[in-house]
């Protein structure tokens, strides 16, 4: 980040007697702000974000189990449910509630999830493309061949290797490969928080490969459509007009929510809070004094 401004603090935290990671921005007498990532990126995803609203508000960033600086799953495969609870024990543990919330992707899906569980403990929320999930949601499987499926899958993950770049540099290529809007600042940045160096001095993600096997049974879209229903307090789902996520051939999440409405951001991709800051945070503020 830019010389001068300010650095959050780390912590860990427990969840079905895992060591998850955070980052603390400080000011703790504001009202509390989680700030939750998606699939295969990490805390300081939010970096940005954060050092705009951080005088405004009492900021948490988590690493979700399997991402960043957090421990990864052994014996067990990924699932939302899991994520819920790490999510469940974080707000628990640091007495955040009632909270606002920002969520992309992955950790949109999971802290709206949280949200149909613990209604009362959500002010407002912000979704960036988060009303998807796992494929194996929206499939009508018999179970032989879905779990058929999930085993073939794992079995094929155990054989993968985590890639290796021989530099910074390269990992940091594939990053903005990943997405073309960033700035080169940006992608360094998430290239040098979402890596480390191994023995033998290459580089590899954070992550765990495992995580693109998600558990072929968690809750059905009905289900999940069931706690979205329950979140009685105001929702912002936002989307990029360039992201994968197809909006337009999606149905209307609005319709499953009491109240909600979506907003789609000109010239931004998946990850909308960095490739259109400046508005996102303008669209934050906004929302949030509502």
């Amino acid at each position: 980040m830019a010389g001068g401004k300010a650095s959050p603090t780390s912590h860990s935290y427990y969840s079905q007697r895992m060591k998850l990671h955070y980052l603390d921005w400080g000011n703790e007498d504001a009202p509390p702000l989680l700030l939750v990532h998606g699939n295969r990126d990490h805390c300081h995803n939010w970096d940005w974000v954060a050092q705009e609203l951080r005088d405004e508000y009492h900021i948490i960033a988590p690493d979700f189990r399997g991402h960043g600086d957090s421990q990864w799953v052994y014996g067990s495969a990924y699932r939302h449910t899991e994520y819920v609870y790490d999510l469940a024990q974080l707000i628990y543990q640091q007495n955040l509630a009632p909270l606002h919330v920002i969520a992309h992707s992955l950790g949109g899906g999971v802290a709206l999830r949280y949200a149909g569980i613990y209604p009362e403990n959500i002010k407002r929320m912000i979704v960036i493309e988060g009303t998807g999930g796992p494929p194996a949601m929206y499939q009508q499987q018999p179970v032989h061949e879905r779990m058929r499926h999930w085993i073939e899958q794992t079995r094929e993950m155990a054989g993968r290797l985590p890639k290796r770049y021989e530099s910074l540099e390269e990992a940091y290529q594939r990053m903005q490969e990943a997405n073309k809007h960033l700035r080169s600042d940006q992608a360094r940045h998430l290239t040098v928080h979402g890596s480390n160096q191994n023995e033998d001095g290459t580089y590899s993600w954070k992550f765990d490969n495992y995580t693109h096997v998600m558990a072929p049974y968690d809750m059905s879209v009905e289900q999940t459509r069931e706690l979205w229903a329950r979140i009685d307090k105001p929702v912002l789902l936002v989307s990029g007009r360039e992201s994968w996520f197809q909006h337009g051939n999606r149905e209307d999440p609005t319709q499953f929510f009491q109240n909600a409405r979506h907003v789609i951001v000109e010239n931004a991709g998946h990850w909308v809070q960095h490739d259109q800051l400046d508005q996102f945070i303008g669209l934050t503020r906004e929302f949030f004094a509502e």
